[in-house]
């Protein structure tokens, strides 16, 4: 097309990197992390660099819009647009965004030319999707071994270990197998990659590290172990296939659990309903303000202490709240000695140097929070992943967890490797859930309530293993109507349970709201325990009274839950706890439950 293409990213060489100062190319493929590190270099003129610059294009705008990846994401381009001197067309790409007019205005806030949605027009074939129930990974691993044979198949796990164990057994099978997830080394990962793209008859078994546009040649069959939490990831996942002339997309799950056979279930019915998650910005970016400013002063050399905030658009594009808390944030940073001023001018401060200054600033550049799971490991085995929201809440009494059909004591949190240690236990689970490290959305959780009560997983096929799990699960569930709104349920062992399907979010405040008639529990994304001497009309009077402003998380927020937001450091201790408390809310979800009123089921 005569235009002159450039790459800068982390592995990008110096001389390469020099090349794009010297001569700026047409186009530059990109990440919001490296035109930090433009900004912030000295080596890099600014006014030079982007001084034709016209456009911001947006690949995969749904992997940013979600957390602070997004926001440093429309900050960075807002700086661009003032180095630029002109206002920047702003393109966002997706086949997966449920709300697509929101997220428009959120990635160009400041834009005064017309916004337009183009949808992608002609006919979809529609996809063929198989549900298996295998009920464990060594099955999982024969079924693979025995189907499409060759074919070219790529498998999607929940976690590094069980893709090393499932790609283990595959290979104990005779299959050709390639692995690829984030524990391997960048050359490594690559070559397994460009191994399978070159190959026929095999399996590539992979986290969400190929879920993503990662050219890995042309795919015939995605299967996915378990299930992920979202739709959106399930359509993205799901796109990896049928890109070949008249071939339908396809994917086959083989649920090894349960609990992940219920959450696919439920994740199926959301999408035959035509269900996309909408993308909600992570509320209240305070410490993005945080790293903004910080990287300012370095960008500019100082900038002036009540003037910085223009770089950032009017409207401001981290939103109204953070706003407002600009000067106080401003105020903190050099009380704390993050920054110095003089004359009206703010510099990097000696504890700004000492805090973020290591290899020129390199933690500055990378805004992402670390991500919203931790590993369970009794030992050095691991045993799963939980959302560190389930633990972010202090118990006096410790925490227990059932994860992998048991029960945990958890011994220690190292919030900053994002690890738990455990050590089996008899005492029974308090924390309950349903997802692999994410918590469920209510819709999602309500998705799976409507299967169990009765309602057919259109356009999939069920195998007749899963056919039958789905009998056993409705028999089990035979309590469930349509009319419902949430269930108490008394079992025969006398243990109560509040069955809300309403996300493990909206069932946190829950519980810390109506703390006196729970049983001290950690609440999972479908149900309650409560305490066995709960009287359930009490229960649902309480529940009736709740108002979002009364709600409560019943417990101090671990210490180590704020210190794992990203640049808490340099927020004030009540700012960073405001941030991880808001991005526990779900007041929607809430407020349906509330409204939905309570059923009581006894015996």
């Amino acid at each position: 097309m005569g235009r002159r293409a450039g790459l800068w990213h982390g592995d990008v060489g110096a001389s390469a990197r020099e090349a794009v100062r010297s001569d700026p190319p047409d186009l530059l493929l990109t990440t919001p992390e490296s035109i930090e590190a433009m900004l912030i270099s000295r080596k890099t003129d600014h006014a030079f660099l982007f001084r034709n610059l016209r456009a911001v294009v947006v690949d995969e705008i749904h992997a940013f819009a979600g957390d602070d990846r997004g926001w440093h994401l429309v900050a960075v381009a807002e700086r661009l647009q003032r180095l630029a001197g002109r206002e920047l067309q702003r393109i966002g790409l997706s086949a997966t965004v449920g709300n697509p007019e929101e997220i428009l205005a959120w990635v160009s806030p400041t834009t005064t030319a017309p916004r337009t949605v183009v949808m992608a027009s002609g006919e979809v074939r529609s996809p063929e999707i198989t549900l298996d129930w295998v009920g464990n990974l060594a099955n999982a691993a024969t079924v693979i071994a025995r189907l499409h044979r060759g074919e070219k198949r790529l498998v999607f796990v929940d976690s590094r270990a069980r893709s090393e164990e499932l790609a283990v057994a595959l290979r104990d099978r005779n299959v050709t197998t390639y692995v690829s997830h984030g524990s391997l080394g960048r050359e490594e990962r690559r070559a397994a990659e460009e191994a399978f793209a070159g190959s026929r008859d095999c399996v590539i078994v992979a986290t969400s590290t190929l879920e993503l546009g990662i050219d890995v040649g042309d795919l015939d069959r995605v299967i996915q172990i378990d299930a992920p939490a979202t739709v959106a990831s399930f359509l993205q996942r799901l796109g990896r296939t049928g890109r070949r002339g008249d071939a339908p997309s396809n994917m086959l799950f083989l649920a090894t659990r349960e609990d992940a056979f219920l959450r696919a279930t439920g994740l199926l019915r959301c999408w035959a309903d035509g269900f996309v998650e909408p993308l909600e910005p992570a509320p209240l970016p305070l410490h993005l303000a945080v790293q903004q400013l910080l990287a300012l002063v370095l960008q500019e050399r100082g900038v002036g202490r009540h003037t910085w905030p223009e770089w950032l658009g009017r409207p401001f594009v981290l939103g109204p709240e953070v706003e407002a808390a600009v000067e106080g944030l401003t105020t903190h940073l050099l009380a704390r000695d993050f920054l110095f001023q003089d004359g009206g001018i703010l510099g990097i401060g000696d504890q700004g140097r000492k805090v973020f200054g290591f290899r020129n600033f390199l933690e500055l550049m990378a805004v992402f929070s670390e991500p919203p799971m931790l590993k369970v490991l009794a030992g050095r085995t691991e045993i799963g992943q939980i959302p560190s929201q389930l633990l972010s809440l202090e118990a006096p009494d410790g925490h227990i967890v059932l994860l992998a059909g048991r029960n945990w004591a958890v011994r220690q949190v190292d919030w900053q490797r994002g690890v738990v240690q455990v050590e089996p236990t008899d005492e029974r689970g308090r924390a309950r859930w349903i997802g692999d490290g994410r918590a469920l959305s209510r819709e999602l959780c309500q998705g799976i309530r409507r299967v169990l009560g009765g309602e057919e997983v259109e356009g999939t096929v069920l195998s007749r293993r899963a056919g039958e799990k789905l009998d056993q699960l409705r028999a089990r569930f035979s309590w469930i109507r349509p009319e419902d709104g949430s269930v108490v349920v008394t079992e025969a062992d006398g243990q109560t349970h509040w069955w809300t399907f309403a996300g493990m979010h909206a069932n946190l405040w829950l519980a810390g709201s109506l703390g006196r008639f729970v049983d001290q529990a950690s609440p999972g994304d479908l149900e309650i325990r409560l305490d066995p001497a709960a009287d359930p009309d009490e229960l649902a009077a309480a529940l009736r009274a709740l108002r979002p402003s009364t709600l409560t998380l019943g417990a101090k927020v671990a210490a180590g839950a704020v210190e794992r937001l990203k640049f808490a450091e340099a927020l004030p201790e009540s700012a960073a706890e405001r941030v991880v408390v808001r991005r526990m809310r779900d007041d929607a979800a809430v407020q349906a439950v509330v409204e939905g009123g309570v059923r009581v089921v006894r015996g």
